[in-house]
């Protein structure tokens, strides 16, 4: 992407593919309005994820954008240069900050407004459309998913696009614990499948979950009206899942940012049906439902 100004937003990609997706989009409009060329750090982000061992994903995307130069991931030293600049940033005021970090998850309508004066390093998740609403179009574009070529997804893409279909999307946290507070209560999904029963009866649902035990115990419909779609359970094929999600017509979202993308990137028109989480999560693995996460259109389902 040619550069046409001096302008520079340098966006640190970190976390698992939903976030990553989010961290690129709002990264792309603030680059977009303020003229300035968006570079991608594929590196840092990665090198430290000890716990959960996440890998850049946005390689099966069509994005336009380069990849950081070790000196633009500043390299070599990187984590005490970077702490460093986050130091020295935090004492400015936040229109005035040459590296910007995300300092809370509610929707900071500050970035809309924020002008980039040379280079910006760009840190955080920004888990809201209303970073990027405005270039929709563009967003859309760059995340066109390259599509699996092996035959088991193919065949289930075909299937999926023979009846109305609905993207199930099952996220457990903590062991398997179904009363844990991060994870949302089967009575979620109860409750979800017959809004969409009522909206839309008789489609087929694919659920997507990481555990199939799980999933069979908390969803109670016909074997002829569900496929569980297990063959995408190693993280490197999520992008895989992703494209399968976007291929269906209605969406049963998570409280998850993976199966939030499956239903933004997939709901084709005003006749989709996306349901989401109602509860509000904070201080915990699975932050949920803070202001700007949420669509208005979207319909919030209690649990």
């Amino acid at each position: 992407m040619q550069n046409k100004s001096n302008r520079k937003v340098i966006v640190r990609i970190s976390g698992g593919l939903g976030n990553q997706l989010f961290s690129y989009a709002a990264a792309r409009r603030l680059a977009l309005l303020n003229d300035a060329e968006l570079v991608i750090d594929n590196v840092t982000g990665f090198i430290r994820d000890y716990q959960y061992q996440r890998k850049y994903s946005l390689n099966h995307f069509q994005i336009p954008v380069r990849l950081a130069t070790a000196a633009e991931r500043l390299e070599p030293f990187e984590r005490f240069r970077r702490g460093l600049w986050r130091n020295f940033s935090k004492r400015k005021s936040f229109f005035n900050r040459p590296y910007l970090c995300q300092e809370q998850p509610d929707f900071d309508q500050r970035l809309l407004n924020f002008k980039v004066k040379g280079t910006l390093y760009l840190e955080g998740y920004w888990q809201s459309e209303n970073y990027f609403r405005d270039v929709e179009n563009v967003i859309r574009k760059d995340l066109q998913i390259t599509p699996p070529a092996d035959p088991e997804n193919l065949s289930l893409a075909k299937k999926i696009k023979l009846s109305p279909a609905v993207a199930l999307h099952i996220r457990i946290f903590d062991n398997i614990n179904l009363s844990s507070l991060n994870n949302i209560r089967p009575l979620y999904y109860k409750n979800a499948i017959e809004n969409i029963e009522k909206l839309q009866p008789g489609c087929h649902f694919y659920i997507f979950c990481e555990n199939y035990e799980v999933a069979r115990s908390i969803i109670s419909l016909p074997e002829n009206r569900v496929t569980y779609v297990a063959n995408n359970i190693d993280a490197s094929k999520a992008y895989a899942d992703l494209w399968l999600m976007t291929l269906c017509d209605h969406f049963v979202v998570a409280n998850s940012t993976f199966s939030w993308w499956g239903a933004w990137l997939g709901a084709k028109n005003e006749n989709s049906i996306v349901i989401a989480p109602e509860r509000e999560i904070y201080e915990s693995v699975a932050w949920w439902g803070f202001k700007g996460l949420i669509p208005e259109r979207w319909i919030k389902c209690t649990d």
